[in-house]
């Protein structure tokens, strides 16, 4: 068995690491996956949708091998040149080399068969598709690892389930624990195999509910020991990944636009970082509003008018995302016009509820609304910028309001969450998000909308605040807490998840192309002179899987409904059927959870996706295709013939993985030269499906 588990480790490893330094430039999504590595290295804050484990991981491996983070990843094809790469590319190829030692090593705990794991492991070993995903700097092959890591873990701690609180039922409990917090640390698709091993906890637990030979106070140390090590240890562990990656990423960074302006107070190099400004709102201070959704920006306005035709030709009023001098408001009475910061006058505070007035202060225009509708969303109003040095009309008067206060109380800057309710026609301040055309310089439209529902649209808060007459304190008083970080963290990923649409002529695909491998992803090159890498998975292996998982709902089926009649079944069959059921039934389960959820997601979805379910089908033919022909076997009297058929099989299936992966390893390892149409090219008559461009 170690000679075997060896050699199958050995077979990974040699084919993932083959050619893995080519092609020396950067493929697909590498220009992501780097870029977020290089700035871990130099510690500069970003925004990505996926939790930060996986790329923290791939940093931390190009700090180890030497990179220095320089390379800047701009696009697919750029070259390494003299960067080393190398560091990031192994640690991916090593973690996906692990795969096939676990997928072996979970089949032989299901299956007790070593033939079944053999040829589980022989499948993702020749599967082009799983070779190609290993070989570059993506999040993929550590989510796989994860993944596979905590399916092992859990198969384990099942076989531990007769000598229950010994040390090897604690190791692998706990460490299916680590493995659920490096999956959901990676992507959020972790979640997946989190429930896979929550189903499998609650129904070990009934079954040990229903074991009457069992005191209710070991089954309370049983559950005990299930939270601590599968919720409360993955918790904790989750969210020290989170601590270290705010603790790394602590200069200001492209990402910073998309957080509030508490949250980027913490970013040396930030205008907020180390800011010391005026607590409280007063009349005559200067400000910037900036409105809470992400990615909106700052409330903003500039000389140019809205053009005829487009509600009434005054000045624009928009929402920036950068910094800007045009960003500036100041705040005054609604009805005075003596200036507040007169050193004559008390220091008259603006409280919940306050009637005032906003002039933006590079023009004198006073923040305006009207019955006219918005340029873009017609329901609304069109706000604008009016009036001569300050003096305007009643159409200028804005009521501000604090979320969740009572009247009369003052207003934090940056804490306070704010709304202006325009007085004469009741409607609230918002940014629909809405791109203007080229007129309004492709800023964001600003509206007065009528509807009153509370969205993040129309909440705002004070960012920048000028006001010579207060007292300035540091901003380091108003830092959020840990947790506030960590929940707003979360908030800004969900939305950006939900909000990924695919960019121009990019292939996205719909879930049912996956297990039919019925279209690839061009990893690099797309000419004949390129060196062109394409992601699809092994035919031969992947329509193996597709025909096994139909076959196995129809024999698993049959089996059942005789177990369940009560069919006399010899004790070969019984135990073989046993396999079947208990271990396929697992893999099942898993490659369903890891499939089926992506036809309810509404984001952009790639064929890349279907990788983790791929790897449980897999699993799951190995151990069907052994029973099947150890079922035939059984129905053949002499031992000889039995046994020969049950080898041949096996043979014969790995020898056909094995030399369907000699037709189509250039697809992994780079085609050069003439495209498949072409009798001259390596992939020539290899093109099966019309939808398979390479």
């Amino acid at each position: 068995r170690g000679v075997l588990l060896a050699l199958v480790t050995l077979l990974a490893f040699a084919t993932r690491f083959h050619r893995l330094d080519q092609p020396p430039h950067v493929c697909w999504d590498e220009t992501h996956f780097g870029k977020m590595g290089s700035y871990y290295i130099n510690r500069t804050f970003f925004f990505d949708v996926h939790p930060p484990l996986g790329k923290m991981l791939i940093g931390l491996a190009g700090y180890l091998s030497g990179y220095d983070g320089t390379f800047m990843f701009q696009k697919p094809g750029d070259r390494y040149e003299h960067h080393n790469y190398m560091g990031m590319r192994g640690f991916c190829a090593f973690l996906g080399s692990l795969l096939i030692p676990f997928a072996y090593l979970t089949v032989l705990e299901l299956s007790k068969s070593l033939p079944a794991a053999l040829l589980s492991a022989a499948l993702l070993t020749f599967d082009t598709g799983c070779l190609t995903l290993s070989q570059y700097i993506l999040l993929d092959p550590i989510l796989m690892f994860f993944i596979m890591a905590a399916m092992l873990s859990m198969v384990k701690y099942n076989s531990c389930a007769d000598r229950p609180f010994s040390a090897p039922w604690w190791f692998w409990l706990s460490l299916t624990g680590i493995n659920l917090a490096g999956a959901i640390g990676v992507k959020f698709v972790g979640l997946f195999i989190i429930l896979h091993v929550g189903w499998n906890t609650v129904s070990d637990l009934w079954h040990l509910f229903g074991d009457l030979s069992l005191s209710l106070v070991t089954v309370g140390k049983h559950l005990t020991a299930r939270i601590l090590c599968l919720i409360v240890l993955p918790l904790a562990l989750y969210t020290a990944i989170y601590a270290v990656h705010f603790a790394v990423l602590n200069q200001s960074g492209p990402g910073d636009g998309f957080f509030s302006s508490a949250f980027q107070a913490r970013l040396s190099g930030n205008t907020l970082h180390n800011a010391s400004v005026p607590e409280y709102l007063a009349f005559g201070s200067v400000i910037t509003v900036k409105n809470l959704r992400m990615a909106i920006g700052y409330l903003h306005s500039h000389r140019h008018l809205y053009p005829e035709g487009i509600g009434a030709h005054q000045q624009q009023v928009t929402t920036y995302l950068h910094k800007d001098y045009n960003n500036l408001w100041i705040i005054k009475k609604q009805n005075t016009d003596s200036d507040p910061l007169d050193p004559s006058f008390p220091v008259e505070f603006v409280r919940h509820g306050d009637i005032i007035r906003l002039e933006h202060k590079e023009t004198s225009r006073n923040l305006h609304s009207h019955y006219h509708e918005a340029p873009l969303t017609r329901k609304h109003y069109q706000v604008t910028g009016y009036g001569i040095n300050g003096t305007g009309d009643s159409n200028d008067f804005w009521r501000i309001e604090v979320i969740n206060r009572k009247f009369g109380n003052r207003i934090k800057v940056l804490r306070s969450r704010i709304r202006f309710i325009h007085l004469v026609t009741g409607c609230v301040l918002g940014s629909s998000g809405k791109v203007l055309p080229k007129w309004g310089w492709e800023q964001l439209e600003v509206t007065c909308t009528p509807y009153l529902k509370e969205t993040l649209n129309s909440i705002w808060n004070v960012e920048d605040h000028i006001n010579p007459k207060l007292p300035n304190i540091s901003l380091d008083v108003l830092q959020p807490s840990f947790p506030e970080i960590l929940l707003e963290s979360h908030m800004v990923m969900i939305r950006g998840n939900n909000g990924l649409k695919p960019k121009d002529n990019e292939f996205t695909s719909k879930p049912w192309h996956w297990p039919v491998n019925y279209q690839g992803l061009r990893f690099s090159g797309i000419n004949d002179t390129d060196f062109r890498v394409y992601l699809l998975g092994n035919p031969v292996v992947w329509w193996l899987n597709l025909l096994s998982i139909a076959l196995y709902v129809l024999s698993g089926s049959i089996i059942a409904v005789a177990v369940q009649r009560g069919a006399h079944l010899p004790r070969e069959v019984e135990g073989l059927s046993q396999v079947l059921l208990r271990g396929g039934g697992q893999l099942l389960l898993g490659w369903a959870l890891h499939y089926f959820p992506f036809f309810l997601m509404g984001r952009v979805l790639y064929f890349h996706h279907y990788f983790p379910a791929m790897l449980f089908s897999s699993m799951l033919t190995g151990i069907l295709w052994d029973t099947l022909l150890r079922l035939c076997a059984c129905g053949l009297a002499a031992s000889s013939l039995a046994s020969g058929v049950h080898m041949g099989g096996v043979l014969s299936l790995l020898l056909g993985t094995a030399y369907s992966f000699y037709l189509f390893h250039p697809l992994a390892y780079g085609m050069v030269g003439p495209l498949a149409q072409d009798p001259q090219s390596p992939m020539a008559g290899l093109r099966w499906l019309e939808s398979w461009d390479f």
